[in-house]
This record gives structure tokens, C-alpha cells and sequence, in this order.
């Protein structure tokens, strides 16, 4: 380890001072005095230092200077990365204070070896918790949902549905961006992505006012795998286990400012029996009469995918980088299963009026192919932490989904109903970003941007009914349906990030979303009209670290969730008979307020303890309900 000792020089009795310079220097963490800290004058445009002097025990200084001019000062202390200050005016009788210099701590270099701080398996910042999954090596052989098991505040259950703080209304990004995927079965797509493909797992519980107001529950974002190391390398793994089955391979090639990363996975699961339960009762006050339904059965299902993509990053002079990624992404699944339907209808004293015995039999498959391209460009500048990031993102996807249902009578076992359906898709998603970081002085810093988000869907279904007299299928168009959905939103935001009387620091923002749907059913034989609405969606985040393993937080956001085209579609689905689905093509978007306080304690053994309390509200909720009809 090198130490080096400055000389600088003291103002010489025989020159008049003109100004003085003064400032306190602290630790950015602790918020604790950094005593015989450098401090270095320097006349613009010139290298060498003019006068300098060191910091106390108080962690104050202060500089005479006896000339007028424009000066830099640099701020330097072992084990600390260097401040600078530039453009600075002094003139007669100026005496400047700078109030305090944050240093932040760096890493230890000794010669070829580089000494930091473990990473952490869940880190606790301002805005999200981020898991390592790179770290937790147990989950290594499973897919995304073993991982989202393990965090904080995510709940997974047996079906592979999501909760984030108890709300299953929550956005899901792939690298910062979205994917039609996403859009057709959320489970599918976590459970066709390997764990050894993940990096890392955000979940922001309060997103600020820089995310997207869509998700009641908050956002959770899965960071891929990006190998940045210089020359040619790669690596291939493959992973076993008694439920899943998962190989990938990883390729890169970097030469000076030029890269290219390929990757290739598959994940097989291994088939799964389901048993299910249910009992319905409903009660005719006017016939005096009561009906129970209950449903007993089994389902069998496997699940497959392949995922595939090529990135390149391409440096231009330093501060120009471009980044172009295509991505394939394909899965599906198969089903099988019975359910046995046992209707009695007695009076109120209990007297059996009725009794149906039906037998129903389905199976259905699924297949989704997407296809994704991005094109992102970053320019920093010479002021550090001064950044412009555009982005063009797209995704476009085709699924097919088939399906049967019989039911048969008893006793006899003989067939009376039956459909078979053919429900193809489409799904198109592009999007425009721009943001843009300015740093305001030393500890304040501005976010501002904007996005362009258009979606486009079409589905058909087509159901053909059995004719009991022939035995045949034949299209039935009072149970077959299509849809063409569009939607567009548009979004400007602005965050401000700075300290408090150095007790704590702050991070309100404010975004503006303006929404744009039309829809066509094809039962309503017209175009649906869906008026455009406005959305203001403030955030507040505020935090203290109370030491380097104590950090305390409260925020507040409020978001949305919008129907989706499925909720909306008003078709009336009868392929069931003893099972009726309807959507609501006049659902308003939900609108939610959150507020949450936190403390989190990292361990020294690397573990992370957290403890947080939460208030929701919402209004216009969209919740599925049940009717019964005799």
C-alpha cells in the first residue's frame, strides 16, 4: 500500500488575502468528520495547486487565497474517492462557504488485487430490495418462481401465482423492459426462465415517479446474466432436479469497445398431478329451493420453454454507447384432466328434489412464440453523473391455444355435450424512452423523461359444439368470439433527489400518464367506446442510514391498474355449462395509495433482516365475482 505526503504551500505574510474558502467534510454514510483531508486550490486551466491545506479534527477547513480569479479545489482522503469543485469566483472580500463535502469510500487496491465489500444476498436501497440470485447457489436447478419464493414480501402458491405484499396486480420487466409474454400467462413465462440465467431480482414496492404507474402490488424486475469480460469466453451448464430440468449456454466475445454476448436455455418441467375441490350453494327464495353443486377432479400438466438472444455494445469516443439486443423467446404446455359435477336441488327441509351426475373430460395445449428487438443509446458527459438514455423497445409475439370438453351423463356414461376450441393470437408492444439525470450542485440531482407505450391485440376464438343426433362438431357462432384491442399510453415524469439537514435524505417525484384505448368485440358487432383518461401519480421516498447496517425508509406512491382485454370482453363464455364467464366493458382502472415504513438490518454474516408496515387503499376495484344460476 503507497501513501503519499503532499506539500503545499502557507500564504506568504507579504501578500494581501483577497477571499476565503471553508467547508465541512464528512463521511457520506456515517455523516462522520473526516480529519487531515486534502484540500488542494487550483487556478483554472492550470494543473498545479496554488495553496492547499488539510482538514481538522472536526473535519472543517478553510483556505485564505490572495488573488482574485476563477479557481477548482479537489477534496482527497485515503480510502476515499476524490471531490471536486470547479468554477468558483473570487474577488475582493469573497469569503465562500461550501457547507459539506460528502467523500463516498472506495475499494483498496493492491497492485493487481482489488479488495471490496461482499456482495450481499438481498440489498436494501432508497427505492427497491434487490436479491443476488447469482449468489444463492440452492436455487441454481430450479426456474424464476424458486427464486421469487425466497424475497421478502413475495409470496408464490402452489400454481405458481405471484403476490407482491399481498396484490397480485403487479409489473413485470425483463432487463427494464416489458414483454408481450407477460401478457398471456405470467406463471408460464416465470417458470420457462432457468434460475442459473437470473443475475438479480428488484422488487420495488413503492416504484417512484421514473416508473410506470401500472401495478398496484409494485414491480418486480428480473436481470438477466450479461458476461462484460474481455477476450473470448463462455460457459455451458446443465441442472437437474425432481421437478425441473434446465440446460443454457453462454457465449462472449469483447475487444476493446466492442461486444457480443449470445445465450441459449431450455427448461423442461416434469409432469404434475392436481387434485381439486369445490361446493357451490345457492338458495331460490321464491321456489323455497336449494341448490349445491360440488366438483371433485384431477388435472395433469407439463410445462416446457426456450429462450435464445444476441446482444451487442458498441462504445463511440467514451461517452457514446449503443446497445442492440434480439431476443426469441418460446413455451408452452399440455393438460389433461377430469372433474366429476354432482348437482342435488332439495327444499329447505332437505327433501332431494333433483340430482344431476355429470362426467367432464378436458385437455388443452398451449404454444407461445415472441420475438423480441431493442435498440438503447446512453450519452454521459463531463460532469459526473450526467446522463442521457433513449430507448426503443419492441416485442411482438403469436400464441395458439386449443382446447376440448366433454361431459358425459350418469349413469351410462353417455355423451351429451361437447366443444372443441381454437383460440389463436397476436400481441404487438412498442415502446419510446428517454431519460435524462442532471446533477444540481453536489448532493442534489434531477430526473426528468418521458415514454410512448403502444399496445396492439387480436384473439379469435372458435368453438365447435357436438350435434348429439350425429355425433359430429360443427361452428357454433353464439359460443365463438374475436377482439381487436389497442391501447396507448403516454407519460412525462420529474424526480428530485437530495439530502435534508444532512439528517436524511429525499426523493419526491411526480408523473403524468395519459391513456388511450379502443376496442371492437365482435359479439358487441360495434367498436366499444373507451374514453381516454388522465392519471397524476405523486411518490415520496425518505431514508436514513443509521449506520452502515441500519437503514430506515418511508415512501408513498400511488398507482393503477388498468383492465386488461380479457376483463373488458363482454362475449359470454358457455363452452361450460355449469361454469359461465363474463367480462365488463365499462371497468374503470383501479386506482391504489400506498404508504410504507421499513427497517432493515444487515448482518455481518451476510444475511439481511427486515421489518415493514404498509397502508392501501384503492378505489374501483376489479375483482372477479361469482353468480350462481340455477
Amino acid at each position: 500500500m503507497l501513501f503519499f505526503l503532499r506539500s503545499v504551500s502557507q500564504v506568504p505574510v507579504n501578500e494581501s488575502v483577497r477571499g476565503s474558502l471553508s467547508g465541512l467534510i464528512l463521511d457520506s454514510v456515517t455523516r462522520q468528520p473526516i480529519e487531515y483531508a486534502t484540500v488542494s486550490l487550483y487556478e483554472e486551466g492550470n494543473k498545479k495547486a496554488i495553496t492547499g491545506t488539510v482538514s481538522n479534527a472536526e473535519g472543517r477547513f478553510k483556505l485564505q487565497i490572495t488573488r482574485d480569479g476563477v479557481f477548482n479545489i479537489l477534496v482527497e482522503s485515503i480510502g476515499y474517492q476524490s471531490f471536486s469543485l470547479n468554477h468558483i469566483l473570487i474577488d475582493k472580500n469573497t469569503h465562500k462557504s461550501l457547507e459539506k463535502i460528502l467523500l463516498r469510500k472506495k475499494s483498496t487496491s493492491l497492485q493487481d488485487v482489488t479488495i471490496v465489500a461482499p456482495q450481499r444476498l438481498i440489498e436494501n436501497k432508497i427505492d427497491k430490495m434487490v436479491f443476488n440470485a447469482e449468489k444463492d447457489l440452492t436455487s441454481q436447478g430450479g426456474v424464476a418462481t424458486d427464486i421469487l419464493k425466497k424475497i421478502p414480501q413475495v409470496s408464490v402458491d402452489p400454481d405458481g401465482n405471484v403476490e407482491l405484499a399481498g396484490s397480485s396486480s403487479i409489473r413485470f420487466l425483463i432487463d427494464g423492459k416489458p414483454s408481450t409474454a407477460f401478457g398471456s400467462n405470467i406463471t408460464d413465462v416465470l417458470q420457462s426462465i432457468p434460475a442459473s440465467q437470473i443475475k438479480s431480482i428488484e422488487v420495488v414496492t413503492n416504484p417512484g415517479a421514473k416508473y410506470d404507474a401500472e401495478g398496484l402490488g409494485g414491480i418486480i424486475n428480473i436481470i438477466l446474466k450479461h458476461n462484460t469480460a474481455k477476450g473470448i469466453n463462455g460457459n455451458i451448464s446443465l441442472t437437474a432436479a425432481t421437478r425441473n430440468e434446465n440446460g443454457s449456454i453462454n457465449l462472449n466475445a469483447r475487444n476493446g469497445n466492442f461486444g457480443v454476448n449470445f445465450y441459449l436455455n431450455g427448461n423442461y418441467r416434469v409432469p404434475v398431478n392436481t387434485p381439486a375441490y369445490s361446493t357451490r350453494i345457492s338458495q331460490d327464495t321464491g321456489s323455497k329451493t336449494q341448490v349445491v353443486l360440488q366438483q371433485d377432479g384431477s388435472s395433469r400438466f407439463k410445462r416446457f420453454g426456450m429462450q435464445g438472444g444476441i446482444g451487442i455494445d458498441y462504445r463511440l469516443k467514451k461517452k457514446n454507447n449503443f446497445n442492440l439486443s434480439l431476443s426469441s423467446n418460446s413455451f408452452g404446455n399440455n393438460s389433461s384432466g377430469y372433474t366429476n359435477q354432482n348437482q342435488l336441488t332439495s327444499d329447505y327441509n332437505g327433501n332431494p328434489l333433483a340430482q344431476a351426475l355429470i362426467f367432464s373430460q378436458t385437455g388443452s395445449e398451449f404454444r407461445l412464440h415472441e420475438l423480441n428487438a431493442s435498440l438503447d443509446y446512453r450519452r454521459t458527459f463531463d460532469r459526473e453523473n450526467q446522463e442521457l438514455d433513449v430507448g426503443v423497445h419492441t416485442s411482438y409475439e403469436t400464441n395458439h391455444y386449443s382446447s376440448e370438453n366433454n361431459q358425459f351423463q350418469e349413469p351410462g356414461d353417455s355423451l351429451f355435450y361437447g366443444t372443441s376450441n381454437n383460440n389463436p393470437g397476436s400481441e404487438s408492444q412498442t415502446e419510446v424512452v428517454v431519460d435524462y439525470t442532471q446533477p444540481l450542485g453536489k448532493q442534489i440531482t434531477w430526473y426528468s423523461g418521458g415514454k410512448m407505450f403502444l399496445r396492439h391485440i387480436n384473439s379469435e376464438s372458435d368453438v365447435s359444439a357436438l350435434q348429439p343426433a350425429t355425433g359430429d362438431y360443427l361452428y357454433d357462432s353464439t359460443l365463438s368470439n374475436y377482439l381487436h384491442y389497442d391501447q396507448g399510453v403516454y407519460a412525462l415524469y420529474t424526480e428530485l433527489a437530495f439530502p435534508v439537514t444532512g439528517w436524511f435524505d429525499a426523493k419526491p417525484g411526480l408523473r403524468y400518464e395519459r391513456t388511450e384505448t379502443q376496442a371492437f368485440f365482435s359479439n358487441a358487432q360495434q367498436q366499444v367506446p373507451e374514453p381516454g383518461y388522465d392519471t397524476w401519480v405523486p411518490a415520496l421516498y425518505l431514508s436514513r442510514k443509521l449506520n452502515d447496517q441500519q437503514l430506515l425508509k418511508l415512501s408513498y406512491s400511488r398507482r393503477i391498474s388498468r383492465p386488461n382485454y380479457r376483463n373488458l370482453n363482454p362475449f359470454v363464455n358457455t363452452t361450460d355449462p355449469k361454469n359461465i364467464t363474463s367480462g365488463n366493458p365499462y371497468l374503470k382502472p383501479e386506482i391504489g395509495n400506498r404508504v410504507e415504513l421499513a427497517w432493515s438490518y444487515d448482518l455481518n454474516a451476510g444475511g439481511s433482516f427486515m421489518i415493514s408496515a404498509f397502508y392501501r387503499t384503492s378505489q374501483d376495484d376489479i375483482q372477479p365475482y361469482i353468480v350462481y344460476y340455477p
